[in-house]
């Protein structure tokens, strides 16, 4: 009997593991409870991969060896309690796909900056001319980037959820960048469960690896004072200088791994804000593991174009930036918009919330926002905060109706910032169709 192993969610994700498991020689049998893609299927039906939507078949899933598992299916879901209970191993497509990849691997994950941080590095090891391809939570999966090809190097996006299905999965690089309180309705509201989450990037590293950290983030470094790891350790921070690290003093980052330091202003910089610092020193640090020479790094960091809907301009009309920011889709991720801008902000925030203590961002709201806009079904818990603040909180179901708005509130000089500190999925598919929408009503005003 060959190998078979049962794909649960058929998304970018599982369906980069079926074609894995496929080439591999694994009978596969792929199973989403919601409605599968066309694209997806025809790939499914292209390469003979049995499939079915609507409904997981427990009695099919149990004839396989193991389980790959969505990040987006919960460990307290029906179908995987079940599973579990019957014994059957359950992995993420991250650790079955590391199985097969044999490339060098540069994980990162944090709270926030994944995105940025991964298409950075990247960015500087394409510029230093290395074989080098990006995945995970970003572009392709990382199982159908090992289906397809082979590169020296692979940066990988990685988020808690990915995290949390590992085994054997080793990174040769690791950067975590922070730990912010995020997805904890995922964690039983136990940030300790969310902590032991993000540290399972570094579980299965040896003294050959290396592992890039924020020093000033307390959360990490209480864990670090509580767990000793092989892997060696290279600290990122602001305002005091670290040895075999970077720094950030002032307005001048150092990055001193060897003899030959690097330095720089922020000024020179593509990415602005401390928020961004910390992503570009943390991008150089791995490029000196690498063995990537200053002037290389230093000509990618001046001149890389950030991601869409990070802090994206938009337009400027009649003297107002419109600024998508709605991959922010958390307290920390907003107060880093907040505090990029030095002009006055009318603020679009609101969606699913996931647990949130707005109160984080009450300082900034009181010295930078000047109107607030909510967008979302149901924007109770923020008009309850800050309605001593803005008497006047705007209420809208729509981005169309949100910009404009805005644009009604809005002078010469000021900013509208789209920054949600939610997630989309009550009005929106995703952020990045809350953000394409959003980028379409500021056009059509």
């Amino acid at each position: 009997m060959p190998r078979s192993v049962a794909i649960l969610g058929i998304a970018e994700s599982g369906l980069g593991a079926a074609l894995l498991a496929k080439k591999q020689g694994y009978k596969v049998f792929a199973s989403d409870i919601g409605r599968i893609k066309e694209s997806y299927k025809n790939v499914l039906y292209n390469n003979n991969i049995d499939w079915e939507e609507g409904s997981h078949s427990i009695n099919k899933i149990i004839q396989c060896n193991e389980v790959i598992k969505s990040p987006g299916i919960p460990d307290d879901s029906p179908v995987i309690i079940e599973l579990k209970g019957r014994g059957l191993p359950i992995i993420s497509e991250v650790e079955f796909a590391f199985r097969y990849s044999k490339s060098k691997i540069i994980a990162i994950t944090g709270s926030n900056g994944k995105t940025t941080t991964a298409n950075l590095v990247f960015s500087i090891l394409k510029k230093a001319g290395y074989n080098v391809d990006i995945a995970g939570n970003i572009g392709f999966s990382y199982a159908k980037l090992v289906t397809e090809k082979e590169p020296d190097y692979i940066v990988l996006e990685i988020s808690s959820f990915q995290l949390d299905g590992i085994v054997k999965f080793k990174p040769d690089i690791a950067i975590l960048l922070n730990i912010t309180s995020d997805h904890l309705d995922r964690y039983n509201n136990d940030m300790q469960l969310y902590i032991a989450s993000k540290f399972k990037i570094v579980s299965n590293q040896t003294e050959a690896d290396s592992f890039i950290y924020f020093k000033d983030d307390k959360l990490i470094e209480e864990q670090l004072s509580q767990h000793a790891l092989s892997s060696v350790k290279y600290p990122f921070g602001i305002s005091k200088k670290i040895k075999n690290g970077a720094s950030l003093i002032g307005d001048e980052i150092t990055i001193s791994l060897t003899k030959n330091v690097l330095k720089m202003s922020l000024l020179d910089l593509a990415l602005q804000g401390k928020h961004n610092a910390c992503n570009t020193m943390a991008s150089a640090i791995a490029a000196q593991i690498l063995g990537i020479k200053n002037d290389i790094i230093r000509e990618s960091l001046v001149d890389f174009k950030n991601i869409e809907h990070r802090l994206e301009p938009v337009l400027k009309i009649h003297g107002v930036q419109y600024i998508n920011d709605s991959k922010a889709t958390n307290i920390n991720a907003t107060w880093y918009a907040l505090e990029c801008s030095k002009k006055p902000i009318v603020w679009i925030c609101g969606g699913v919330d996931k647990g949130n203590d707005y109160s984080e961002l009450m300082p900034l709201v009181k010295e930078r926002v000047k109107a607030i806009v909510c967008l979302g079904k149901d924007n109770a818990k923020i008009i309850n905060q800050f309605k001593d603040m803005f008497p006047e909180i705007e209420d809208t179901k729509s981005m169309e109706a949100a910009v404009n708005v805005a644009y009604r509130l809005a002078d010469k000089d000021d900013v509208v910032l789209l920054s949600p500190a939610c997630a989309s999925f009550d009005l929106f598919k995703n952020f990045e169709e809350r953000g394409r929408k959003f980028k379409e009503a500021v056009r059509r005003l």
